[in-house]
């Protein structure tokens, strides 16, 4: 009896191990350097023929919560527990816009900067997007990289400009968001030109250990 016992539990020892799979959102890769995301974004010219801002649904309320895109980042963003009224009204918080380096405590002060501008991710491959997808993108809150409350200012001198025309002024916030350009653009695999990847091989060399992490949209 206790060989028979022995021999089984031998033969179960004997087989292999299997874990179990760990879903998709518990297995991330380790963040790329810098360098190394910059080479991954796929190349293409751009066109902005037929481009139209309202192609792009934005400041919707996909959770049926009464807060808009808009008012999800603000309150997202906030340093400090926001004041929030009726209908999901942002009245008072306190944001660092870090493009420029500037503190806001109310936020009329603030726009929502789409970090790829709508009309560059036009130029780089939404063109060819369904509706439904440009929306997606241009109500982004499952990315913290993808949307960003900033001055008003610094927003409308960003335009619809990419890392080749136009950069932070804020010199210390420049690696940051070449990081996350790159980051936005892998996501939802945009092109770049080539004098956007001359720009962005540029910054590289001065950004040290910048990192880029990132998930791919769905």
């Amino acid at each position: 009896m206790f060989s028979k016992i022995a021999a089984a539990a031998a033969a179960l020892l004997a087989l292999p191990l299997t874990a179990a799979p760990a879903s998709a959102h518990e297995v991330r890769a380790e963040p790329l350097r810098l360098a190394a995301a910059v080479d991954l974004l796929p190349s293409g010219a751009e066109s902005r023929d037929g481009y139209q801002r309202t192609s792009f649904k934005h400041w919707t309320d996909a959770d049926k919560d009464s807060c808009t895109t808009r008012a999800e980042v603000l309150i997202a963003e906030s340093r400090i527990e926001p004041t929030v009224e009726t209908s999901c009204k942002v009245t008072a918080g306190e944001w660092y816009s870090y493009y420029d380096g500037v503190t806001l405590t109310t936020p009329g002060g603030l726009d929502i900067d789409h970090m790829v501008p709508l009309a560059e991710a036009w130029d780089s491959g939404a063109s060819t997007w369904t509706p439904e997808r440009r929306e997606a993108y241009a109500n982004d809150l499952s990315a913290d990289r993808s949307l960003v409350a900033v001055t008003a200012r610094s927003n409308r001198s960003k335009a619809d400009q990419d890392p080749a025309d136009w950069m932070p002024p804020l010199l210390d916030a420049r690696c940051t968001y070449t990081a996350d350009w790159v980051a936005t653009k892998l996501r939802w695999q945009l092109a770049v030109d080539d004098r956007e990847r001359a720009a962005l091989s540029e910054m590289v060399a001065g950004c040290g250990q910048e990192t880029v992490d990132y998930e791919q949209a769905p």
